[in-house]
C-alpha cells in the first residue's frame, strides 16, 4: 500500500494494532551515513540509478520515491526512522534492522548502528539480522546482550551459520526453505521471510496457512501485508 522502506510506510505500519514489529534494511552511504534501503542499487525504488554506496546522504535525499497521487517520499536515514518509531518501540514494538552487507561489507556499520541504538536506549527493542554470519558475530562481539537473527534461504543453512559460531539468537529463513523437521527446530526462534503480496502461495485468492507454518516450526513471519491477518 505504501512504498517500501519509507517514513510513510513505517508510520502506517506502526499504527497497525497487534503488530509485533517492523523490518527494514540499512546500508552505508559514501560519507558513512546509514541509509534505509533494501537494494544495493537505487534503480528499482527511486528515480535515480547506480549503487547506493556511491551516493552521499545529501545526494540520496534528492532522489524521489513515487508514493502515488503525485506525492513523493525520500530515502530515510536510520536516525529519522528511530525518531519516528521511538515511542512505539518503547511501548514494546520490535524493530528488525537488517544489515545489508552480504554483497558489500560496509566496514564499521555494526559499530555505527549499535552505538546509535544504545544512545537512544532502544537496545531491548531492536533485533539485528544479516545474511553475512561474520557481521552477526561482530554485533555480538560489540554488544553481547543484543538480539540477533541470521538470514539465509534454507533454514538448515541458517542453523549451520549459527552452529559455526556467529552466536545468532534466531534463524531467519525463506518460508519455502524449511528443510528441517519441526523436531530439529524445536527450541529455536524461526522468523520466516516472504516476498510479494498477501497470497504468495495462492495468487487466486487463498491465504497463507499460518497454523500450517507453525506446525513446520516457524514461530514468526515477515509479511508485506500483516494487517490482513490481524
Amino acid at each position: 500500500m505504501y512504498p517500501e522502506n519509507t517514513l510513510l510506510a513505517f508510520e502506517k505500519a506502526a499504527a497497525i494494532q497487534g503488530l509485533t514489529g517492523i523490518e527494514l534494511d540499512i546500508q552505508l552511504t559514501r560519507d558513512g551515513r546509514m541509509a534505509v534501503c533494501h537494494d544495493e542499487r537505487v534503480d528499482r525504488t527511486t528515480d535515480g540509478s547506480g549503487e547506493l554506496r556511491n551516493y552521499t546522504m545529501a545526494e540520496l535525499k534528492q532522489l524521489k520515491i513515487d508514493a502515488g497521487a503525485g506525492k513523493w517520499e525520500r530515502i530515510p536515514e536510520i536516525e529519522e526512522v528511530l525518531e519516528l518509531l521511538e515511542t512505539r518501540l518503547k511501548d514494546g514494538l520490535k524493530l528488525n534492522i537488517e544489515l545489508k552487507n552480504s554483497i558489500f561489507p560496509y566496514e564499521g556499520m555494526e559499530e555505527k548502528i549499535i552505538e546509535l541504538v544504545h544512545r537512544k536506549g532502544l537496545q531491548n527493542n531492536v533485533i539485528y539480522s544479516s545474511f553475512y554470519a561474520r557481521s552477526i558475530e561482530r554485533v555480538k562481539e560489540i554488544a553481547p546482550g543484543v538480539e540477533t537473527g541470521v538470514l539465509d534461504t534454507k533454514v538448515s543453512d541458517c542453523l549451520y551459520k549459527l552452529m559455526g559460531g556467529c552466536k545468532a539468537d534466531a534463524l531467519h529463513p525463506f518460508w519455502r526453505g524449511i528443510d528441517l523437521s519441526v523436531e530439529r527446530l524445536r527450541g529455536f526462534t524461526v522468523r520466516a521471510w516472504l516476498t510479494g503480496h498477501l497470497y504468495p502461495e495462492a495468487p487466486t485468492g487463498g491465504r497463507l496457512d499460518l497454523e500450517g507454518l507453525e506446525k513446520m516450526g516457524i514461530t514468526d513471519v515477515f509479511l508485506n501485508e500483516p494487517e490482513k491477518y490481524l
